[in-house]
C-alpha cells in the first residue's frame, strides 16, 4: 500500500491511497472489502464517500454478494460461457494479445465503484463486498482508493 495524497482543502479532508492486489488465476474475483475498510480506518475519515478505481483495462471492480462463494463462481462461469477467450463461434477476435475477452468483460463491470461511509465504516449492505474482477491474470493490479 502506497499513500499518494493526504491533505485538506477548504476544510475538507481528501485521502488517496493505492493498494496492490495479486491475482493467481486468469479469471477470478478477489474480495478487497477488508483492505478498503482497513485503509478507511487508517485515514481517520468519519463520513463521506470512498471511490475506488482500478488502473487496468482487463480488470474491473464491482460490489456484489460475499456471503455465498457460489455467486462468484456462477458469475465467472456465465462470463466464460458468454464471452469465451477465443471468441464466439464464427467471431474471430483480432487483438494480437489474445485477451480481447478480458477487455470486454472488464468493460461490462467498469473500472470504478463508489461506497459511502459513516462513523469510519463502509456503508455496505449485509451481504455486500467489494471485488477486484480479474480477467487476464495472474498478475499484480493497482487499485486507487480515494476517501473524501
Amino acid at each position: 500500500m502506497l499513500s499518494i495524497l493526504n491533505f485538506k482543502r477548504d476544510g475538507e479532508r481528501l485521502v488517496m491511497k493505492t493498494i496492490t492486489v495479486r491475482s493467481h488465476e486468469r479469471e477470478e474475483m478477489i474480495e478487497i472489502t477488508d483492505e478498503v475498510q482497513k485503509n478507511l480506518k487508517e485515514s481517520g475519515a468519519q463520513e463521506g464517500v470512498c471511490f475506488l478505481f482500478v488502473q487496468h483495462t482487463t480488470a474491473g471492480l464491482t460490489v456484489n454478494e460475499n456471503a455465498d462463494p457460489d455467486v462468484v463462481r456462477d458469475m465467472l462461469l456465465y462470463l466464460r460461457e458468454t464471452i469465451p477467450q477465443r471468441g464466439l463461434t464464427g467471431a474471430k477476435f483480432r487483438h494480437a494479445e489474445g485477451n480481447s475477452d478480458a477487455h470486454i468483460k472488464a468493460s461490462f463491470f467498469g473500472s470504478s465503484v463508489t461506497v459511502p461511509f459513516q462513523n469510519n465504516q463502509l456503508l455496505l449492505g449485509r451481504w455486500q463486498g467489494i471485488y477486484l474482477c480479474e480477467f487476464d491474470g495472474g498478475r499484480e493490479r493497482k487499485v486507487i482508493i480515494m476517501m473524501r
